[in-house]
């Protein structure tokens, strides 16, 4: 008989108070063996479906989170630290607007597609299918653990993939939350099921030979999944990390810059892969600009009243990080325009919103993914020179330009190395579930949102069709003969100018030969 491990309990302590508000049983990992019997079980059923019956589950999701909005933005505000305004603003309504966008477009983008057939396949048809990949796993983070966990969700099972959510367990209870919502939805049993737990739940999961991983988080799990995907040679999309730079030339608004950086550095105490990590200032208003970024970082309220700001931190661990990189600055010669040294620093979660100017290329604060309320000013002199700085990490998720010449403009978001670049504006391209989402170099691999997002989580399948009438082709056996006709009738075809007359001439004889 096999032993049967004991259930584990996991606490769950509100980030801006401290208090245990809960506790979340673990899923067991002997368990997941019968998770993925269920998800094979429930694919069965709903890859049968129509993409228009799977959208009536989706509208039936999307009304429960609009008639309970509140009560969910309460959820993941005490979850993770997080003001209000952020939660509804930021993980609720683009969740809304993500179902929103794949219910108008999942069935012309994952409908049978007819392409164009080359002429020398002539008498044929062709079309492309979207055949679902099976079991999704889905793994989540716990920054935004509503909205990046339910818009991969929500895409593959537009697919008709079923779909398996292991979400962070620094936020539990908002994949409780995201567990009660799609079972009072209606969908199928075994259609979406919600494992609890840390890493070793993860990798169990992982290793358990899904067929396509989707997982958002860190560079270094996302490598650790990569791996053993690459073992069972599973397909993955990963949102990986970023250190996004934000680049403002002296011919920007700079009162408009300013707001921006603040709010692009520090929204949810800066804890965003798309957070605007480096600010890069052309030199002529570097002086200027600090001056005012400085006045409004100073006047924004931290807490975790209804009127708040910024919020806390989530993740005790991230506090480390933010106090290694700040100190590792601070000791070589860094200056800090806002804040506190991290001596200084209260016990609680709340961090104190920094500026920090004098810092180099090569430290931590540029090269390494903050994930707090820390953000460098550099100032550049040239626009090769704010590009190279750009440029510069292993990362490249997000970056913005500001100027008010817009040729200016595009031409340095052409030139960086970046998933998604934003003009005049921060953050901005992923609330567009039109755009495709992701990274370059170390900021992941794939896509999802736009029609891409929809498509990753299905197979293309090619299919030609033939009427079948001819007994056979000019290019079957037997070859008798058939090499001059060929000769000619491709020279005829590729010619700069096609010769129709000595076309047509083989391609008769090519179909006389075969009778």
């Amino acid at each position: 008989m096999h032993s049967v491990e004991e259930v584990r309990k996991m606490s769950v302590v509100a980030p801006a108070t401290g208090e245990v508000i809960a506790e979340i049983e673990e899923t067991p990992v002997h368990e997941v063996p019968v998770f993925y019997q269920k998800a094979r079980e429930g694919f069965e059923n709903w890859s049968g479906l129509t993409i228009s019956e799977r959208s009536g589950y989706l509208k039936k999701l999307k009304q429960l989170m609009v008639d309970e909005m509140d009560q969910i933005a309460k959820v993941i505000s005490d979850d993770t630290g997080k003001v209000l305004t952020e939660s509804i603003v930021a993980d609720i309504m683009p969740t809304l607007d993500a179902i929103d966008h794949i219910i108008s477009h999942a069935e012309k983008v994952l409908s049978r597609k007819k392409v164009k057939t080359p002429l020398l396949l002539i008498g044929k048809k062709s079309f492309i299918e979207y055949m679902p990949r099976g079991v999704v796993l889905v793994i989540s983070p716990w920054n935004y653990p509503l909205q990046l966990a339910m818009v991969p969700m929500i895409s593959a099972l537009a697919g008709g993939n079923s779909v398996i959510l292991k979400p962070s367990e620094v936020t539990p209870l908002v994949g409780k939350c995201i567990e009660d919502l799609f079972r009072r939805s209606g969908f199928p049993e075994g259609t979406v099921q919600i494992a609890h737990g840390g890493k070793e739940v993860g990798a169990a999961f992982t290793s358990g030979k899904p067929d396509y991983i989707f997982f958002t988080g860190s560079v270094r799990t996302g490598k650790i999944i990569q791996q053993q995907a690459a073992k069972d040679l599973i397909p993955t999309t990963l949102e990986l990390g970023g250190k996004d730079p934000m680049i403002v030339f002296e011919d920007a608004n700079l009162d408009r810059a300013v707001k921006a950086a603040a709010w692009g550095a520090f929204t949810n105490s800066g804890q965003v892969c798309m957070s605007a990590e480096r600010l890069y200032v052309e030199r002529s208003i570097y002086s200027k600009l600090l001056e005012k970024l400085k006045e409004e970082v100073n006047s924004l309220q931290l807490g975790n009243d209804i009127d708040s700001d910024v919020g806390s931190m989530t993740f005790p661990a991230q506090k480390d990080v933010v106090k290694a990189q700040l100190d590792e600055a601070l000791e070589r010669g860094a200056k800090l325009e806002t804040g506190l040294k991290p001596s200084d620093w209260k016990g609680d979660m709340f961090l104190p919103l920094t500026v920090i100017t004098g810092v180099e290329q090569d430290m931590k604060i540029i090269q390494e993914e903050s994930f707090g309320p820390l953000l460098p000013v550099v100032p550049f002199d040239t626009e090769e020179e704010a590009i190279a700085y750009a440029n510069g990490t292993v990362f490249g998720l997000n970056a913005s330009v500001w100027t008010s010449d817009k040729a200016k403009a595009r031409r340095v978001a052409s030139r960086l190395v970046s998933g998604a670049v934003v003009i005049n504006d921060v953050l901005i391209t992923v609330a567009n579930h039109g755009l495709p989402f992701g990274g370059t170099k170390e900021s992941g691999i794939g896509r999802y949102h736009s029609e891409a997002g929809l498509r990753i989580f299905c197979h293309e399948k090619a299919i030609m069709e033939d009427m079948g009438f001819m007994n056979s082709e000019i290019q079957w056996y037997p070859y008798k003969g058939k090499y001059p006709l060929f000769l000619n009738l491709f020279k005829s075809y590729f010619a700069d100018k096609r010769d129709w007359i000595t076309f047509a001439k083989n391609y008769i004889a090519l179909l006389k030969s075969n009778k």
